[in-house]
């Protein structure tokens, strides 16, 4: 899948994390920001690297601020974001049809 625009999913608020992505430079470039990077940075890392994995990204500016999301919380707005970069606002497949 290919980003065709910058897009954001998500909020600065606790227990959540807001997503930015844009085109990348032919590979993917992660941006994380968190209070907690050193406890969960591996984590969270590995939330978004496997979330571009199932959704086909390979090329992809990233940038992740993280208030304590939960990792469903990552998944579900690195999709979110990924889908209004695409322009997809129907037929999404939520709720875990993405693995």
């Amino acid at each position: 899948m290919e980003i065709k625009k910058p897009a954001v999913a998500g909020t600065l608020e606790s227990s959540d994390c807001q997503v930015t992505v844009e085109a990348g430079e032919g590979t993917i470039d992660f941006t994380l920001e968190s209070a907690v990077i050193n406890q969960y940075g591996n984590q969270i890392r590995k939330v978004v690297y496997e979330t571009l994995g199932h959704l086909g990204v390979k090329d992809v500016k990233i940038s992740v601020v993280d208030k304590g999301a939960l990792d469903c919380t990552i998944k579900a707005r690195v999709e979110g974001a990924v889908y209004r970069s695409q322009g997809q606002t129907e037929h999404l497949p939520w709720g875990g049809a993405i693995r």
